[in-house]
């Protein structure tokens, strides 16, 4: 840190504090009242990545980087969903556009490590990176699920995962999925369990 501008650590600073306080959106856009912040996503996948036993063949701590870099570029382009309308291309090149600018504040060792990891996670180029994947899409069914069992609302949220369908890859969380559907058929034929 000793070779870093002190102006660029407290704006980069800045710009992850902004995480803490933006809102998921599609949560928002689904009026579920009380819901996660990014910063607070983020955290729980951060979390998850210890569950990794020390017999896996993944790099826990590479999928831990990737975990808390995924959404970085959301601090400055904000949370954008397919309600947005926006082109996948448009919004990737946003998002690399605002990596390269955050990156740009940590100097060429720390920046580009950054960057390389938010590239890796984007093209899916490495295991720990599809795990990471995984591990968002299994975070977003699980926050949905929790909110329709918090609000007794259930199967409000279906919509995101019929739109998840099949894409996760990795075998453990594809059951975690089934799970959480099972829990959410529970919850739909009036067994409301408040755990």
């Amino acid at each position: 840190m000793e070779n870093l501008n002190p102006k660029d650590v407290l704006e980069f600073i800045r710009l992850v504090n902004v995480l803490k306080h933006s809102s998921r959106r599609g949560w928002e856009q689904c009026n579920v009242e009380h819901h996660e912040q990014i910063a607070g996503h983020m955290y729980g996948m951060a979390m998850m990545t210890f569950l990794l036993g020390n017999n896996s063949t993944l790099d826990r701590y590479k999928c831990l980087q990737l975990a808390l870099v995924h959404d970085l570029a959301e601090c400055i382009v904000g949370d954008i969903t397919p309600r947005d309308n926006i082109p996948e291309e448009k919004k990737h090149a946003m998002e690399d556009e605002a990596m390269k600018k955050i990156a740009a504040h940590l100097g060429s060792e720390i920046g580009e490590l950054i960057y390389n990891l938010y590239k890796e996670y984007e093209a899916k180029e490495s295991p720990e990176a599809k795990f990471v994947k995984d591990l968002d899409i299994f975070d977003m069914l699980f926050s949905a699920s929790f909110y329709e069992k918090r609000d007794k609302t259930p199967g409000r949220l279906q919509e995101y995962f019929t739109a998840t369908l099949g894409k996760i890859q990795n075998p453990y969380f594809r059951n975690l999925v089934r799970l959480l559907e099972d829990e959410r058929m529970t919850l739909s034929n009036g067994h409301i369990d408040d755990k």
